[in-house]
């Protein structure tokens, strides 16, 4: 049983660290990587194509042919690797590698030696966390943001939004279902669910926050100033639809309409979770 590894792209054709790919698929052998180009305008397919040819068994690639935000791109990645049947942790990275793979495989050590955790998930907030590069501006946005989140979640959580958690792949048809409300904000979406499922006093059991030795923020993020702004506007509206909406978001009356995907991997059961 492997390791999933999700790794959302979007125009990444220039900015993928091809050969740091390619060097982590030819040394590991406990790990598939899942890239998913979501419905990106440039070659970036080509380069994620190239990539999954060099070693078919060990990478796949799944090709969003419109544009739904990163939220969807790990969704249909996650829902992938469940239907392998291969599978038994599955998290997320950065494009970009903010997050590195030694941090990455941090994440899963803490995972496998503790049975009762379901997920464990990096933070850049931690005390203990090293090599952590934030500009002034960024980290006093963070803080309000982070305000927020705590009257959302309600959990001790320091980071939410780093880009790099893993759990355990059972946890796929809990968090996955149904589409998330955010395009970006899904992570919050995530631990409302889990807290839903396993209830308010058992979910501080089933999560560990893990500082980060290194996370580097790039300066061409696809987030934009807007983006950025309208975040407060977003965690509020998470909020409404999960409280005062809730019983009419979890009817299961409710239709799911599924992105138009390719699958390039080795042949796996359905898509189904």
């Amino acid at each position: 049983m492997k390791t999933g590894i999700i790794i959302p792209c979007y125009n990444e054709e220039k900015r993928l660290h091809v050969t740091a790919f390619l060097s982590f698929i030819k040394k590991e052998n406990d790990f598939h990587l899942c890239f998913v180009n979501d419905g990106s305008k440039d070659d970036t397919i080509s380069v994620l194509k190239e990539i999954q040819t060099s070693n078919p068994y060990k990478v796949s690639v799944i090709d969003i042919k419109k544009n739904a935000g990163k939220a969807s791109a790990v969704r249909a990645g996650a829902r992938y690797l469940h239907s392998r049947g291969d599978i038994e942790f599955i998290g997320f990275i950065d494009a970009d590698l903010s997050t590195d793979f030694n941090d990455f495989d941090d994440l899963v050590k803490t995972l496998k030696s503790n049975g009762e955790l379901s997920m464990v998930f990096g933070s850049r907030a931690k005390d203990a966390s090293k090599g952590i590069e934030k500009d002034t501006m960024r980290a006093l946005f963070s803080k309000i943001i982070k305000l927020l989140v705590f009257f959302i979640l309600r959990l001790p959580i320091e980071d939410t939004q780093c880009g790099a958690k893993v759990f355990r792949a059972k946890l796929v048809p809990v968090l996955f279902k149904r589409n998330f409300f955010s395009r970006w904000l899904f992570d919050v979406e995530m631990f409302l669910r889990m807290k839903k499922h396993f209830g308010k006093v058992v979910i501080l059991n089933k999560i560990y926050e893990q500082p980060l030795q290194r996370w580097v923020h790039m300066d061409d993020s696809k987030l934009g100033i807007k983006d950025s702004l309208e975040i407060p506007y977003r965690l509020l509206s998470i909020w409404f639809n999960y409280n005062v909406l809730q019983n009419l978001s979890y009817s299961n009356k409710t239709q799911i309409k599924e992105q138009n995907i390719e699958i390039f991997g080795t042949p796996t059961k359905a898509l189904a979770a």
